[in-house]
C-alpha cells in the first residue's frame, strides 16, 4: 500500500479507545488532546490502581501510562497488565520524561510495545502511536540509483541519490539498508525532527562506493546517545568494520570513526539466519562481484526481501544457473516486499553483461517463480532518464500481467513512503 506522509488517522481503520495513566493532569492533557484531535476516544486515569479497577467494563486498544507513579509504577502496572489474558491485543506503551537506554530495554523486557519520550512531539506522536496500534511497518525509499548520484534535468521525478532504505518497525525500531547518498537525506529528516536516543541497525550489501559513500554524512553518528549496529559481509581478513573505517582515514576523509559519538558497533555477516535488534534476519550472497549480500526480514506475520546488488543472466548465456536462480526464488518466495536490482532495460543489457545487475525479462522470470505480493524496481542505472525508468516499468508490468502473477510492480520515487 502507498502511504503519504502525515495521513494518521488514514493508517487505522477504526477510532481507538485509549487510556491514558499519567500523575501529571498537563501531561495526559496534552496527549488527550492531540489523540481527540485525531477523532479518537480517551479515558484518562490518575494512578495505576484506577484504571486496574475499570478494565472489567472496558476494552482498550492502547494504555498509556507513565513510569514515574507514586504508589503502582508504570513498569508494574505494564507487567501486570501483560499478565492480562483478556489484554493480549491491547498495546501497551510507555510514555516517560526519562529517555535513559536503560529504562527503554527495561519496558520492552517487562512487556511494553512502545517508549514515547515526553513531551511528547505534536506532529509525529499521533501517528507514531497509530502505527504502533495498527502494527505497521513504514518503507521508506531515499535513494533509488545505481553506480552513481546523478544531478539532471530529465531524472529529477525519480531522484538522484544512491541506494538507502529504511524500514521502521512500530516500537519505532529503524532498520537502515545501504548507506549510498540516500542516507544523507536520512540524515537530515532524523535530524530535523530532532530524534534522540536512536536504536537503529544499518544492513551493508557489500562496501562499493554507491553503498557506502555517504556513511560519513550520517548526522546521527555524531550525536550521543545514539546507538548504531553496522552489519555486513567482510571480505576475507577485512571486517565491516575495516570497510568502514577505511573510507574514513587518511587523505580520504577528514574526520575518523574515532569522532563518533554514538555508540556504534559492527558485525560480520555471511549467508546464514540471523537474529538482529530483535528480528528474524536470514541473508543469501548474491550473483555480484566480490561478496554481497541479500536480506530478508520476517516480522508478525510479514516478510520483506531487500536483494539488491545482482545478476540474473539469460537463460542462453554461458553464465546461466538455473540452480541459483531458483534458490533466489526461494529466498523471496512470497515475501510481502521484493525490492530488487533491475538495473537495464532488456536491450541495454548485452553490452552491460557481467556488470553484475539485471534487467527487466530476468526480474520479471523470478517474479513469477517467486511470487511476492509487491515488487520494487530499483538501482536504475545513471545514464536512464526518467522516462527510461518509465519504460522498464511498463515492461515489466506488461510481462509479469502476461505471466498472470498478481504481484504488484512499483518503481519508488526518492522519499516515496510506503507501508507494510
Amino acid at each position: 500500500m502507498r502511504a503519504r506522509p502525515g495521513r494518521g488517522l488514514d493508517r487505522v481503520a477504526k477510532r481507538l479507545n485509549v487510556f491514558i495513566v499519567d500523575d501529571s493532569a498537563v501531561q495526559a492533557d496534552i496527549a488527550r488532546a492531540l489523540l481527540e484531535k485525531a477523532g479518537h476516544s480517551v479515558f484518562t486515569y490518575r494512578s495505576g490502581a484506577e484504571v486496574l479497577q475499570d478494565l472489567p467494563a472496558r476494552q482498550p486498544d492502547c494504555i498509556l501510562m507513565d513510569i514515574m507513579m507514586p504508589g503502582l509504577d508504570g513498569y508494574e502496572l505494564c507487567r501486570r497488565l501483560r499478565a492480562m489474558e483478556a489484554l493480549a491485543r491491547t498495546k501497551l506503551v510507555m510514555m516517560s520524561t526519562k529517555a535513559y537506554p536503560f529504562d527503554r530495554t527495561r519496558a520492552f523486557t517487562i512487556g511494553a510495545d512502545g517508549y514515547f519520550v515526553k513531551p511528547l512531539h505534536p506532529a509525529t506522536f499521533v501517528p507514531e502511536l497509530e502505527r504502533l496500534v495498527a502494527d505497521t511497518l513504514v518503507l521508506t525509499f531515499w535513494g533509488v540509483r545505481g553506480t552513481l548520484p546523478v544531478s539532471r534535468t530529465d531524472s529529477v521525478r525519480f531522484g538522484g541519490n544512491t541506494p538507502c532504505v529504511t524500514l521502521t518497525f512500530p516500537d519505532g525500531r529503524l532498520f537502515i539498508f545501504d548507506a549510498g547518498t540516500g542516507i544523507k537525506a536520512l540524515s537530515d529528516a532524523l535530524m530535523s525532527a530532532k530524534r534522540t536516543r536512536i536504536d537503529g541497525k544499518i544492513l551493508l550489501t557489500h562496501p562499493h562506493w554507491d553503498h557506502i559513500n555517504a556513511l560519513p554524512y550520517f548526522g546521527p553518528f555524531y550525536a550521543q546517545g545514539n546507538q548504531f549496529e553496522i552489519c555486513g559481509p567482510s571480505h576475507a581478513d577485512v571486517t565491516v568494520r575495516d570497510l568502514v573505517a577505511a573510507q574514513m582515514n587518511g587523505p580520504f576523509f577528514p574526520v575518523t570513526v574515532q569522532e563518533f559519538a554514538a555508540s556504534i558497533s559492527y558485525r560480520d555477516l555471511s549467508e546464514g539466519e540471523f537474529e538482529i535488534g530483535g528480528v528474524k534476519v536470514r541473508t543469501m550472497l548474491l550473483s555480484h562481484p566480490g561478496t554481497c549480500l541479500g536480506y530478508r526480514l520476517e516480522h508478525a506475520g510479514r516478510s520483506f526481501c531487500y536483494v539488491t546488488d545482482n545478476e540474473l543472466f539469460f537463460p542462453d548465456s554461458e553464465f546461466y544457473s538455473g540452480e541459483y536462480v531458483e534458490r533466489l526464488a526461494d529466498f523471496a518466495r512470497a515475501a510481502d516486499v521484493l525490492i530488487t536490482d533491475c538495473t537495464y532495460a532488456d536491450d541495454e543489457y548485452p553490452r552491460k553483461i557481467s556488470f553484475g545487475h539485471s534487467s527487466v525479462s530476468q526480474v520479471a522470470d523470478l517474479v513469477r517463480r517467486a511470487r511476492p505480493k509487491v515488487v520494487h524496481l530499483f538501482h536504475h542505472d545513471p545514464d536512464q532518464s526518467d522516462a527510461a525508468i518509465d519504460g522498464k516499468l511498463a515492461h515489466m508490468r506488461e510481462l509479469v500481467g502476461g505471466q498472470g502473477v498478481g504481484t504488484n510492480v512499483l518503481a519508488p520515487i526518492q522519499l516515496e513512503e510506503f507501508e507494510v
